[in-house]
């Protein structure tokens, strides 16, 4: 649904100049090379409709399967360049040879590419604690190809949950890229796409029509949607997925912009917690871990530099508002991994770096 940062704005909250200290190995230069299938009739059509016919937030689907694309030498992700379409790899691909060209600091996309990475190591460490049987929901899930290319969901069921005018046209993206590729298949146990509005009061209601079992163990995943609902909304949503901690396991993986994040553009970003780890348990959720971007779980070989802009964020106690160097605003991504059962009791971790 809400898959990205906006498009009008920076793939990460800054730019600072000076010498490269992470992203791109010095071996390898991100050449831009476009597949065939890009440029036959049928995928021509379908990018005509969604430049045409879709809004911001659905094209920022887009935006994030680019960057999946073209930071292939540490994502996996060979349906990205189909999902994400010529006009966005080629728009990221010149951010990020600008960025090398002026040794920045920070790479075009290595926001996105630390959260997709912190997502997929945390779905397969709660796939594997529960023996790999659990239900996966994904909630505005864009372009996302999750079931197709991560083997640790052999044995999930997967639930899409988005705009139905996105799920049609993924499908129909989907439908090209595995009739032209042999070796492309679904790695999940199952594959549902539900077409609902997050916002909306019918979603659950909806995501039970297509199969989805309240009792069963479920790992709900909020990649890149939270900070684009109303305040009203997006408690409404966590509100439902952590009253399920009173029937069953229950998994949120979540990322949440704090306040000062949201002033990068006061009419796109609504939601924030400047302290999700304390209203998560408000709401149900009895164990809660934050990371930022940088932390030893959300690094990924992708943060050397020590002077980037995310390790020195995390060099400040949360409660820091604007950076002591230089004025600015601490505009801080939290990861967060939130669970609850049945009797459970609370408990909150965050890393030291984050002092609280």
């Amino acid at each position: 649904m809400f898959h990205a940062l906006s498009p009008s704005l920076p793939l990460f909250f800054g730019m600072d100049r000076s010498e490269q200290g992470n992203a791109f190995p010095e071996d390898h230069e991100p050449e831009l090379k476009l597949p065939h299938l890009l440029f036959t009739e049928t995928v021509r059509q379908l990018y005509t409709k969604i430049v045409n016919e879709w809004d911001f937030l659905k094209k920022s689907a887009c935006q994030t399967a680019a960057v999946r694309a073209l930071w292939k030498h540490v994502i996996h992700d060979p349906l990205a360049h189909v999902l994400a379409g010529e006009t966005y790899l080629r728009n990221l691909h010149e951010k990020i040879m600008k960025d090398r060209h002026n040794n920045a600091r920070e790479i075009s996309g290595v926001i996105l590419a630390v959260r997709t990475l912190w997502f997929d190591s945390k779905i397969e460490a709660v796939l594997d604690s529960l023996g790999g049987a659990a239900q996966v929901v994904l909630l505005g899930a864009g372009m996302d190809s999750r079931a197709y290319r991560l083997s640790c969901l052999k044995e999930s069921d997967v639930f899409e949950v988005d705009f139905p005018e996105v799920l049609q046209v993924k499908a129909a993206l989907l439908e090209e890229a595995l009739d032209s590729t042999e070796h492309l298949r679904l790695m999940a146990k199952s594959l549902r796409r539900v077409a609902a509005d997050i916002r909306e009061n019918d979603w659950l209601e909806k995501l039970q029509i297509s199969g989805f079992v309240l009792e069963k163990n479920t790992v709900w995943v909020l990649e890149g949607i939270i900070y684009y609902l109303s305040n009203s909304q997006a408690m409404q949503v966590l509100k439902i997925v952590g009253e399920k901690c009173t029937l069953t396991h229950t998994v949120l993986l979540a990322d949440f912009m704090n306040k000062a994040s949201t002033t990068l553009s006061s009419s796109t970003f609504h939601f924030y917690s400047d302290w999700p780890d304390h209203l998560l348990p408000s709401i149900g959720f009895s164990h809660v871990k934050l990371s930022q971007i940088g932390d030893p779980d959300a690094h990924f070989g992708l943060m050397h530099d020590p002077l980037n802009l995310f390790n020195k964020l995390r060099n400040l106690p949360r409660s820091v508002e604007t950076h002591p160097d230089d004025g600015t605003p601490c505009c801080r991504l939290y990861l967060v991994q939130a669970s609850g059962s049945p009797n459970q009791t609370v408990s909150m971790k965050a890393p030291s770096q984050c002092s609280i």
